[in-house]
């Protein structure tokens, strides 16, 4: 990769080309209709690129081979390290570096999707992701030199990314001792290496935030590219490396907000609720809240589809999914505290440490949540998916059994005797068949 990173480079700005051409076109052609194709409708297929094969599978890459596509596929990556390299090259400002914008980008990004159906329609997707792109452009344009500063704090997905990365066999190991000989060996002066992730070389020791782009492999003779056991970075380094920032993506981020956006749609509760908010408003002789003139884009609103939010839809939409990720990051929350209590006096960094262990089913639910999309575009060209469901199934079973290993593992960290560790996972348990009901819930029960 280090040896071919010309070609390398050319491959990322085809993508770039490619990616600009599926967002900007389809909104100039008109919606399809019941007779468009997936094989023959650009706007369809430029649906089944971004939100059928995409995002669900780019979320694959990460757990079976780190953040490959961050360092070497990503378009906004490109894009900003490139407008970094002719940009101003100011420093990062403090509050660019707060920790919780991983969490608050995911979020925000994930309701507005809601609220202006981005699976659905072309200008929501320009919107949306282009207007990503354009953030990442001029963060590039303003701050850093020749660096990913986007991609390192205010990309929406980097925290989602850095989690899933912690699962992956491979890694750019750095071999401490390795790097302190080569001070003795190297008579000439040895040149850096720009990492545009900004991750501290000499230091790292996981893949969460490294980019896998290959270019400091075999930096002085101390990096190279290595397998290791899935369970390493959670088990051994999440001891140390953790924070608050991460666990609320996971419990409040991925079992709460992600859960709620993708199970409103399909929730008959919603409908209950909907129905219920609807007749005490018109009971009260309230009917503002039936208004459809809301613009696209801050409401779906295509009546050509015959589909149009009124601002209590849309009131409701947010509510539902807020509301979820309150209960399931509460519940959840209140599980792994018990759990952590259990192991002794209360240690933040236990509680964070035993919630990465979650990874693993956070990691699968938002997958099977957003192949739904790819199974419902299936199906409406009447390929066979009946296999859909025993999929999910065993790809929820697998992850479950995946993150109850990383507990038991994690747990041991902290205590030796068996019968204790048998009830600090007990919560845990609770916790993991508490997500699967909410996806037995959205598959096979609605």
């Amino acid at each position: 990769m280090r040896r071919y990173g010309g070609a390398i480079r050319g491959i990322q700005w085809l993508i770039v080309l490619t990616y600009a051409f599926l967002i900007i076109v389809p909104i100039f052609l008109p919606l399809p209709d019941e007779t468009a194709h997936l094989w023959s409708n650009l706007t369809l297929i430029a649906q089944f690129s971004f939100w059928g094969i995409w995002w669900p599978f780019v979320l694959v890459t990460m757990v079976l081979m780190g953040r490959v596509w961050c360092g070497v596929l990503c378009p906004e990556g490109t894009l900003t390290e490139f407008a970094s390299k002719y940009g101003l090259g100011k420093a990062i400002p403090r509050w660019m570096r707060w920790g919780g914008w991983p969490f608050v980008a995911f979020g925000l990004t994930t309701i507005y999707g809601q609220m202006v159906s981005v699976y659905q329609y072309p200008k929501a997707v320009l919107l949306v992701l282009g207007g990503s792109t354009l953030g990442a452009i001029i963060v590039g344009i303003i701050y850093g030199k020749e660096k990913r500063v986007w991609c390192k704090y205010l990309c929406p997905v980097n925290g989602v990314f850095g989690l899933l990365a912690k699962l992956s066999p491979f890694h750019y190991k750095v071999n401490e001792d390795a790097w302190r000989a080569s001070y003795q060996t190297h008579g000439v002066r040895v040149i850096a290496i720009n990492c545009a992730p900004l991750v501290p070389l000499r230091k790292m020791t996981g893949a969460s935030d490294c980019h896998m782009c290959g270019r400091c492999s075999g930096h002085r003779d101390a990096i190279g590219l290595s397998w290791r056991a899935p369970t390493v970075e959670i088990v051994q380094f999440g001891k140390t490396n953790n924070n608050l920032w991460e666990s609320t993506l996971v419990l409040f981020g991925l079992f709460g907000i992600a859960i709620g956006a993708f199970h409103w749609s399909a929730s008959p509760w919603f409908v209950q609720i909907k129905q219920i908010a609807a007749g005490w408003l018109i009971d009260r002789d309230i009917l503002w809240p039936f208004g459809t003139q809301a613009p696209w884009w801050l409401l779906t609103n295509y009546p050509e589809q015959s589909d149009v939010f009124t601002w209590l839809d849309g009131s409701l939409v947010v509510a539902y999914i807020g509301t979820t990720a309150l209960l399931m990051g509460c519940a959840l929350s209140v599980l792994f505290a018990v759990s952590t209590r259990v192991l002794g006096q209360w240690s933040t960094s236990r509680f964070n440490h035993l919630v990465q262990s979650m990874i693993p089913l956070a990691s699968c639910g938002v997958f099977v949540g957003l192949s739904a999309t790819t199974i419902s575009l299936l199906r409406a060209e009447h390929w066979p998916v009946y296999w859909a469901n025993d999929v999910r199934a065993a790809l929820l079973t697998a992850t479950t059994l995946w993150s109850l290993v990383l507990a038991w593992k994690v747990i041991g960290r902290y205590e030796v005797s068996l019968p204790r560790r048998i009830v600090a996972v007990l919560p845990v348990l609770a916790a993991l068949t508490l997500v699967n009901f909410a996806w037995l819930l959205m598959f096979w029960i609605w």
